[in-house]
């Protein structure tokens, strides 16, 4: 029975799972351990408002459990120590340099953790591959474990491990609700009696029929290829909505008509400025560079396209907005709505914006950036540049209104629902005439928006003459 779970890593997918175990499971203690001390602070900040991760619901989770059987410390040696099952939730970003530079996974972090719980751990530990892993990492984990010189660690006696993989299926903004109701839980493993040690504790929350048990290859590539089949839906509709563009055609009928179908069903078919998130790009490059390793050429193009059609859609979208401005967008006031990757997160890795808003200040433009979630120091970060002023710089703005003073257009990029319910008449006072609203996530009012003087481009359905 397990009755202590350490999670080393306090990120997007550790925080959030292991608030609701431990809020599922009261019997169970779970510490959550980072060597980020500025990240761990927060995570134990008395203003549940201020927690590193915005996800709806999980504020009233963490305020429930820790303290009680929810704890985050940088005491990672202990923590691991005293658990009877480690989770590893740590990043696994792709590589910048050296082989699969580009494509495949860096692993540093995970073969860190490896080793530091076989140096760490006491008796028997069921460690569990919660973050996204190429296939057979597995493999390495357990040689890891198995290579700790016994004799060389105090108390190591009698140290045993088993290895799990228990990807994680968790849509941003929707975190909460996905491990609280999940379609499936899947785990991978050899060692029955450590699955069902994982499925027990799963099993006090989710239906017994939706947790699935495989061996650990098929566990590790299931969670590759889903992330690779959602993308593909992405990039196919937002390819499709182009041709609705040049047609005359409007992709949200055609998504209706194809997502009447069975076989196809409706999620996943809402055109936009493309997929962004942690795991998306990541999991399809490392997809293409595992088929090119295994001599799968064929295979690996086609998984390939899907990210150049995706980087695609945005370069076309901020063509598109510097055509529509007389071709030059020099000089000139854009507001950017919307940074995060998608709505009910703060998360902006790999965000659609990220490259719009750089091409745009490429071109000189001077972006008035809104978004409710993600902070300025961000926004530095992934743009590259301080915020500033003049041709190519931007700022960040607290509200719809500010962003539009003086602009000639606004770029919705985010679908956050505030930007469905925007005042058109008091935004279009504000602004330059002519004047645009480009929507890239077809969120806005656009009657509203064209019966206040804006002319209006959505994706997918073209643009006012």
């Amino acid at each position: 029975m397990i009755r202590s779970i350490c999670c080393i890593g306090a990120g997007y997918v550790g925080g959030p799972t292991m608030a609701v175990i431990a809020d599922r499971c009261p019997g169970i203690q779970v510490t959550v351990v980072d060597l980020n001390a500025e990240r761990i602070a927060a995570w134990n900040a008395p203003d549940l408002s201020q927690l590193p991760i915005y996800e709806p619901g999980l504020d009233a989770l963490v305020g429930r459990a820790r303290g009680r059987n929810l704890h985050f410390t940088t005491a990672v040696e202990a923590a691991i120590a005293g658990a009877d099952m480690v989770f590893l939730s740590v990043n696994t970003p792709t590589k910048t340099k050296g082989v699969g530079a580009g494509q495949a996974s860096d692993l540093r972090w995970i073969e860190a953790s490896a080793r530091q719980v076989a140096a760490s751990a006491q008796g028997h530990t069921i460690v569990v591959e919660k973050s996204t892993l190429p296939v057979r990492t597995a493999e390495t984990v357990q040689t890891i474990l198995n290579a700790v010189p016994l004799s060389s660690v105090p108390g190591a006696e009698g140290k045993t491990f088993s290895v799990l993989s228990n990807p994680e299926f968790l849509a941003e903004g929707t975190a909460i609700a996905d491990l609280q109701a999940p379609d499936r839980v899947l785990i991978g493993g050899e060692d029955p009696a450590a699955i069902e040690a994982l499925a027990a504790i799963y099993g006090q929350w989710v239906p017994a029929e939706r947790i699935l048990r495989t061996n650990l290859w098929s566990s590790e590539l299931s969670k590759l290829t889903a992330n690779a089949f959602l993308a593909q839906r992405i990039s196919s509709i937002n390819a499709i909505a182009a041709l609705c563009e040049a047609t005359g055609a409007d992709v949200g009928e055609v998504a209706k008509a194809i997502g009447a179908d069975s076989r196809i069903g409706a999620k996943f078919l809402k055109a936009g400025p493309g997929f962004g998130g942690s795991c998306f790009q990541k999991d399809i490059l490392n997809l293409v560079y595992l088929c090119g390793h295994y001599g799968l050429h064929e295979v690996a193009a086609y998984w390939q396209q899907v990210v150049a059609l995706n980087r695609w859609q945005q370069q076309r979208i901020a063509r598109l907005v510097v055509n529509r401005l007389f071709g030059t967008v020099s000089g000139k006031r854009i507001g950017v709505l919307g940074f995060a990757f998608k709505a009910d997160t703060n998360d902006t890795r790999e965000s659609p914006a990220i490259r719009i808003c750089r091409d745009l200040l490429e071109e000189g433009a001077v972006l008035q950036i809104v978004d409710p979630k993600v902070s300025e120091r961000q926004l530095a970060q992934d743009l590259g540049q301080p915020a500033g002023a003049g041709e190519g710089s931007w700022q960040q703005v607290a509200e719809v209104q500010q962003a539009a003073s003086g602009a000639d257009a606004l770029v919705l990029l985010t679908e956050w629902q505030a930007f469905a319910e925007i005042d058109w008449a008091a935004v279009a006072a504000v602004m330059r005439r002519p004047a645009w609203l480009f929507d890239a996530r077809a969120k806005a009012d656009a009657a509203a928006a064209r019966a206040a003087g804006l002319q209006v481009w959505r994706v997918g359905e073209g643009a006012d003459d």
